[in-house]
């Protein structure tokens, strides 16, 4: 399922309709689950310009850098079953050392609040392809999950740093988000963390936090502002928006 993104205060509807909230406070509260290992084949790099599509020039969608104070070493892909998924608030949020996040400098608030920028048509899949991130699944040594579509979708490759934030289509700001088990997309742990992306998103556009605060702040534990989410939501705020990273799980 495609997102659609605020901008300049407008929905724009990538793909799909609204879709209702529907996480309980027991799934809030569950841990993420023991995985399978699975080990990913190298692929070949492919990488290509936004398209002409996207409404807003300006953009090269392969663009990607480091967040700010920049790490220690550079990002270098890893190795099979050397990352490890950590726990926050009872929610798993990606191992740093594999997953620090990146930004595409190209995506500031003036071209995120552009009523012609949408993440599907601008971004998606054009710095890394979605086969190409298949490979976090080995990365974090996961099991890729059959009939992984609609409501049966149990894990999401998902962008760290959302594309609506301003994150890279790269390699080091994906993850494999899964769980918990038993639950419908509804229940699941991407989908709740697609509300904190719609918390944020909002209150960028608006003015009420920054960009760089809430790229930092959801690369170093999107968990910290569910609460904050929930809350946005009952003052009328941002329900689940159809934006980027509602997509079909890969």
């Amino acid at each position: 399922m495609r997102r659609a993104i605020l901008a300049g205060g407008t929905a724009i509807l990538v793909a799909g309709a609204y879709a209702s909230f529907a996480i309980s406070d027991a799934t809030w509260a569950r841990a993420g689950q023991a995985q399978t290992k699975h080990a990913a084949a190298p692929l070949t790099k492919h990488a290509t310009a936004a398209p002409r599509v996207c409404g807003v020039t300006g953009i090269d969608a392969t663009r990607s850098a480091p967040l700010s104070p920049a790490p220690v070493s550079p990002w270098s892909e890893p190795g099979a079953s050397t990352c490890t998924a950590r726990v926050s608030h009872g929610f798993p949020i990606p191992d740093p050392r594999c997953t620090p996040g990146a930004i595409n400098p190209d995506l500031t608030l003036v071209i995120l609040r552009d009523p012609g920028f949408t993440t599907t048509h601008c971004l998606r899949d054009h710095a890394t392809s979605a086969r190409e991130k298949e490979q976090a699944y080995g990365w974090y040594g996961t099991h890729h999950p059959a009939n992984n579509t609609g409501m049966t979708a149990s894990c999401e490759l998902d962008h760290l740093i959302s594309l609506e934030l301003g994150g890279a289509d790269t390699l080091d700001n994906i993850w494999p988000e899964c769980g918990p088990a038993g639950v419908d997309r509804n229940g699941t742990y991407f989908h709740l963390k697609d509300t904190v992306e719609n918390y944020l998103a909002d209150e960028v556009r608006s003015g009420h936090i920054s960009l760089a605060a809430a790229q930092h702040g959801i690369a170093t534990d999107w968990t910290q502002f569910i609460g904050a989410a929930a809350a946005h939501r009952r003052r009328g705020g941002a329900a689940v928006r159809l934006h980027e990273s509602d997509q079909s799980p890969q």
